[in-house]
């Protein structure tokens, strides 16, 4: 049994010590940069506000449905998914010039949910925040969800959730922290990595949570791109 016991340590360890070294350090001096240009991408989920100069009654809001397309007064299956705003209103006047002259629309979006290459997505040992999730707060369990709590009990009630916000200009591994609410209380946040589209290539890095939270070292405060998937590990004990 003793024997059988410290094999198992040993895997752990072998394990542990694989994972850890496996992906090379996300560092602040990366070039983790987005385009001066970078506009939000309106997505499935998002709520629209239009506004048509002159025709109120025609002016209205509308939800964009998981197809990626809405319905409005006079325009039928308008795709807005993977545009801009602005791109939006181009394509909602050339469709209501058969109806009003000249019209001049304007877009608003809320809700914000955006398209997956925009959304930052977490995945793993998260602190709990209410019972949202499937399988919620059951040993073993996973639980899901845009911007959800994950567990039902705080600090890691649930064992794995994931959780995905859309995209901030700016955003750092401080500020998705601050906005998930904290690790579980079985994350090993210096494990944890982020998985990186560079050049439509999936590369992999590790990265400090438990450091930068932790201890305050400012050096783990690494950038967060656009797309970026996090992953925060289980700890070995």
């Amino acid at each position: 049994m003793l024997i059988l016991q410290i094999r198992k340590w040993l895997l752990a360890v072998l394990i542990f010590m694989l994972l850890g070294c496996g992906h090379p350090q996300l560092t602040q001096e990366d070039d983790a940069t987005i385009p001066s240009d970078y506009t939000y991408i309106i997505g499935p989920g998002d709520n629209i506000t239009i506004y048509v100069w002159g025709n109120p009654d025609i002016s209205t809001t509308a939800t964009v449905r998981p197809d990626g397309k809405i319905t409005i007064p006079l325009a039928e299956d308008l795709t807005a998914s993977g545009r801009t705003p602005t791109q939006l209103a181009r394509v909602m006047e050339k469709s209501l010039a058969k109806y009003v002259r000249d019209p001049q629309v304007v877009i608003m979006v809320s809700g914000f949910q955006g398209v997956y290459s925009q959304q930052v997505r977490i995945i793993g040992q998260l602190s709990g925040g209410g019972s949202s999730g499937v399988n919620s707060g059951v040993g073993g369990g996973f639980s899901g969800g845009s911007g959800y709590g994950g567990g039902a009990n705080s600090g890691g009630g649930s064992r794995f959730s994931a959780r995905s916000f859309p995209y901030k200009k700016d955003m750092t591994l401080l500020d998705l922290m601050i906005q998930v609410g904290g690790l579980g209380q079985y994350a090993d946040g210096n494990r944890a990595s982020v998985v990186r589209n560079i050049n439509g290539e999936m590369q992999q890095f590790g990265i400090r949570i438990d450091d930068l939270i932790e201890n305050a070292d400012l050096s783990a405060n690494v950038k967060i791109l656009p797309g970026d998937i996090v992953i925060i590990p289980e700890a070995f004990f």
